[in-house]
């Protein structure tokens, strides 16, 4: 045996597993491995075997996923594979796993680690910069994981921010494996959603692992590379809902006694009525590369040091066309769901907008790079044998940007002036929409051109650099056996920036005659959106068309030279800006101590384990922020208003707390094949970027009633959740065990967006005062466009607000965050894992109750003098897994099933409209089956979403669509070889 395997199975090392960061992980690794070193069982068998052995020895309540052998992880995507765990469901961008829900709390609410080390998350959304803590699982490749472990109650030496759980994912150690390794392995990918990009892609991926020097230094370097072309089609109500009482007079509201309307809303009743309505459809190719190498080196029995460095990288190309109609609030005619007669939701079946303007055609392209680096160093030293003592240091980044002038998101929109009205059935899963025209014509590419659009730069990096230091020392005296202490301090930096260049041209920008008819391409809508029954109703519009986003941008630079206009910053083409508007950073300081005592009574008739710890945490914010200043407002479009902007201007704001976080973990080995548990801990998670970060932006496109604002608050306290879990598990055959636990936690601090009004910039709003009301009463109408359009005639276009006519300054809804809320939830984990007998099958399932005492109130409108935005607990939903499997003769397959019921996803809408956001429930078939050809040879087929299940969005009621998505199924084909 070599030294360095003495050395990591002495028990004090052992003893430190669970406090020394990514050294203290793969030495519980070793002692785990060393505990199965004589099960002949391999395979598929053996890895569910080892995780069950993960969670019966492990502190607390720990459920792990472990590589069947390495190389091997069960799923082509960790997101993926966690969600095979009680109690975990996941998040999925386009049709792949992205991030965790654990327990109903949502992706921010869960901390990553690699190796023990917190991760940094460089996340962008619809085109800004995320406020989301949230790692993000497609980041890493499945092929260089070992496993993944979900601590689902607190420990004293875990790091903070996660009172949802603490996900770890562990890589290749050199030193802990028996031989040398050298695996390669490649596949073929066939992605169903795909509709331009290559049918096939490819994936390779290797891992190699060695000892050398009489086993005194390792060296591992797992690397992939992978190939994905995706695609998603759907529907979205983009603008969002309006809501209105049943009885009051508003914008598109619709009169109880209105005849053209079967079960038109009544007195009592809650409605909406859409503000438009589109459809969407994408094209994705990711390229993601990643690699670790890690190298050890341990002289001696007493020390041991961990270098490594880790590296990912997304490069992701996107192209979108959309077509869709905005509504003013001109209902025709329809129907509605019945009410109760009582007062109840109600929601359009059938529902007409008389709005005459444009349907829109839009085109957009863009490119982003999401990369993270990753390096750390690990020192463990026995000073003595009851002693062992871990450092560890590591500094990680993650960036993603722009990779062009393109943006990080970008619009153009392609109109056609001639629509008369939109009709849209409401009572598919995917909405049928249809149009009317103007003296009975259709789409005519003659008649199309361009308006308006937008380029965005986001950028978004974070930085975490993060120092600790662990010790254990063995007393063995009576019942406590050891004590864990540790002292650690970390800074985060978060730094997230935008610029916007749009022009509001959205009248049309020249004519139809200066754009070839080619540039807009006739599709049809039941071949792009064959997964719902309804786009091949006959009141679905048979096509849609999609525009050339490099042609209408040549068009639109052709046309503004000529003009001499310039557009952007590129001159007369259309391109983003990298002088940054809007551009925050958020400073974190967190100094931590803690120390816990393991108490055992081993010789007893039923052998107890009692761990009781505490950790202290200081934290300090530190938050800077560049935002742009305004002067005026602008009448640029019917019902579109646009504040001017001057330059940027600085602020900085502060904030800091700390916090006592205990835990307590309690076992006992009720006979020899069952456990009984029970945990008590405090746990904290920070709050989101977006919410500590500071300035006042404002968004610049107000409407005739005023506009929204947006402030943060670095002085916000964190989450803080007191948790209880008590389970009993029994192991009543050699990889099979039945559990049931409960738990609770009632979290304090839970951050609300308190909503008050204010006349940011003090702006002068061109449709609030005298000159509006004269143009109304000259007209007789109240119509926007007729009004702007007198109004230029006599003071010149664009009508800008004036103090000085008496124009009344703009209100702005303005949303801040701030700590106002309780809540609780609690619920049952249920779980068994079965192995019958020899026979090579197996089989797994368990289900997750969560209830939480804030529901959302749908018949609640928000709205009102001093109504705030309700508070709900958001991604609360009961979730199960079943899988069934066969493994022996070479032979492996498996069948898994996941399912998740619906959830609250928001509370605010498109337009930022406070409705609320719901995902449907929702359920897939995976499935994957294996071939060994030879000993080191194998041959695998793996597939995802089998039945092309849909994503649908909904609001106060299923009828109200806010987005309906298919992405399709994915197959891959490949081959792994061992040397």
């Amino acid at each position: 045996m070599s030294k360095t395997n003495e050395f990591k199975k002495k028990s004090i090392a052992v003893a430190i597993a669970t406090v020394a960061g990514i050294s203290g992980h793969a030495l519980a690794q070793e002692a785990q491995d060393a505990a199965l070193e004589e099960v002949t069982v391999i395979g598929m068998r053996a890895s569910l075997e080892k995780s069950a052995d993960i969670k019966r020895d492990a502190q607390g309540v720990v459920d792990a996923i472990s590589a069947e052998d390495i190389g091997k992880f069960p799923d082509t995507n960790l997101a993926e594979s966690l969600q095979r765990i009680t109690g975990v469901s996941i998040d999925r961008q386009n049709g792949e796993g992205s991030r965790v829900t654990v327990r109903g709390f949502g992706p921010d609410y869960n901390v990553v680690t690699l190796n023990g080390r917190q991760m940094p998350a460089a996340n962008l959304e619809s085109g800004t910069a995320s406020s989301s803590r949230s790692f993000d699982f497609a980041n890493l490749a499945a092929e260089s994981v070992s496993a993944v472990e979900v601590f689902k109650t607190g420990r004293a030496n875990q790091p903070t921010g996660g009172i949802g759980s603490v996900i770890n994912v562990r890589t290749l150690r050199p030193l802990d494996q028996s031989e040398t390794i050298l695996n390669l392995s490649a596949k073929s990918m066939h992605d169903t959603s795909n509709q331009d990009g290559d049918s096939v892609t490819p994936e390779v991926s290797g891992i190699f692992s060695g000892k050398f020097a009489d086993d005194t230094i390792g060296v591992s370097f797992a690397g992939s590379f992978s190939e994905r072309h995706s695609g998603q089609a759907g529907s979205e109500t983009g603008p969002g809902w309006y809501t209105i009482p049943g009885d009051q007079g508003d914008w598109g509201s619709i009169a109880p006694d209105n005849s053209n309307f079967e079960n038109a809303p009544q007195a009592g009743d809650i409605y909406s009525v859409p503000r438009g309505v589109g459809f969407t459809f994408s094209e994705t190719q990711r390229e993601r590369t990643n690699a670790i190498l890690t190298l050890q080196w341990a002289p001696s029995d007493e020390f041991e040091a961990t270098l490594d460095y880790a590296y990912a990288e997304q490069d992701v190309e996107h192209q979108y066309n959309a077509m869709g109609a905005w509504f003013n609030g001109v209902p025709v005619s329809g129907s509605f769901t019945e009410g109760t007669g009582n007062g109840s939701v109600v929601a359009p079946v059938i529902y007409t907008d008389g709005t005459g303007s444009d349907v829109t055609f839009n085109a957009g392209e863009w490119g982003t790079v999401n990369e993270n680096n990753s390096v750390g160093l690990n020192l463990v030293w026995n000073p003595r044998e009851d002693l062992t003592l871990a450092f560890d240091y590591h500094n990680s980044s993650a960036e993603n940007g722009a990779k062009d002038d393109r943006g990080t998101n970008n619009n153009i929109a392609g109109v056609q002036f001639n629509r008369a009205a939109t009709t849209v059935n409401y009572g598919y899963d995917l909405p049928a929409v249809s149009f009317e025209f103007i003296d009975g014509q259709g789409f005519d590419p003659s008649q199309m051109l361009t308006s308006g659009n937008v380029f965005n730069n986001a950028y978004m990096n974070h930085d975490i650099e993060q120092a600790r230091f662990d010790g254990t020392f063995e007393v063995d005296a009576g019942p406590v056996k050891s004590i864990d202490f540790g002292i650690g301090r970390s800074e985060s930096t978060n730094r997230s920036a935008f610029a916007n260049v749009q022009n509001d041209s959205w009248g049309g920008y020249g004519t139809a005659a200066d754009y070839d008819d080619a540039l807009f391409v006739q599709k049809s809508m039941a071949d792009a959106l064959h997964d719902f029954g309804s786009a091949d109703s006959s009141e679905m519009t048979p096509y849609y068309y999609a525009s050339d986003f490099d042609g209408v941008r040549a068009a639109i630079a052709a046309i503004a030279t000529a003009n001499g206009d310039v557009l952007s910053p590129c001159g007369p083409v259309l391109c983003a800006s990298d002088d940054f508007s809007t551009d925050r950073t958020a400073v974190e300081t967190q100094q931590s101590a803690y120390a816990q005592v393991n108490l055992s009574w081993d010789e007893v008739a039923m052998p107890m384990n009692l761990a009781v710890g505490l950790r202290f945490e200081d934290t300090e914010v530190d938050a800077k922020a560049k935002v742009p200043v305004y002067d005026r407002i602008e009448w640029v479009g019917d019902n579109e208003f646009r504040a001017q902007t001057t330059g940027e201007g600085f602020s900085e704001q502060k904030g800091a707390y700390t916090n006592l976080l205990p835990n307590v973990d309690f076992d006992i080995q009720v006979r020899d094949d069952v456990v009984a548990r029970a945990s008590f801990s405090k746990t904290i998670t920070r709050p989101g970027y977006g919410d500590i970060q500071g300035g006042q932006t404002i968004d610049s496109l107000l409407r005739f009633n005023g506009g929204n604002a947006f402030r943060g608050n670095p002085d916000l306290d964190p989450f803080e959740s007191t948790n209880f879990d008590l389970s009993a598990e029994w192991y009543y055959d050699e990889g099979s065990y039945v559990s049931l636990g409960y738990y609770s936690k009632d979290v304090e601090n839970f951050i609300g967006l308190g909503s008050f009004s204010e006349t940011t910039f003090d702006l002068a709003h061109p449709a609030q005062g005298p000159r509006f009301e004269e143009a109304a009463a000259a007209l007789g109408t109240n119509d926007l466009g007729a009004i702007r359009a007198y109004l230029e005639s006599m003071y010149g276009s664009p009508i800008t607000g004036s103090a000085a006519e008496g124009d009344a300054l703009a209100e702005f809804n303005v949303l801040a965050p701030v700590n106002e809320k309780e809540a609780s939830i609690d619920g049952i984990e249920f779980a068994v894992q079965h192995m019958f007998a020899d026979t090579g099958f197996g089989t797994q399932f368990n289900f997750t109750t969560v209830d939480g005492d804030i529901a959302y109130d749908n018949f609640n409108t928000n709205k009102g003098e001093g109504v705030e935005n309700q508070f709900a607990l958001l991604g609360l939903s009961d979730s199960m897994n079943l899988v069934g499997f066969y493994d022996k003769n070479g032979i492996q397959a498996r069948i898994a099933y996941n399912w998740r019921d619906d959830f609250l996803a928001g509370t605010f809408d498109g337009n930022g409209e406070r409705n609320p956001v719901y995902v449907a429930s929702y359920g897939q078939w995976d499935a994957s089956a294996s071939y060994d050809v030879q000993d080191n040879l194998t041959v695998f087929l793996e597939g995802i979403n089998l039945t092309n299940e849909t994503k649908r969005l909904y609001g106060r009621h299923e009828n109200m669509m806010i987005g309906a998505y298919q992405t399709g199924a994915r197959y891959n084909l490949g081959v792994r070889y061992s040397f």
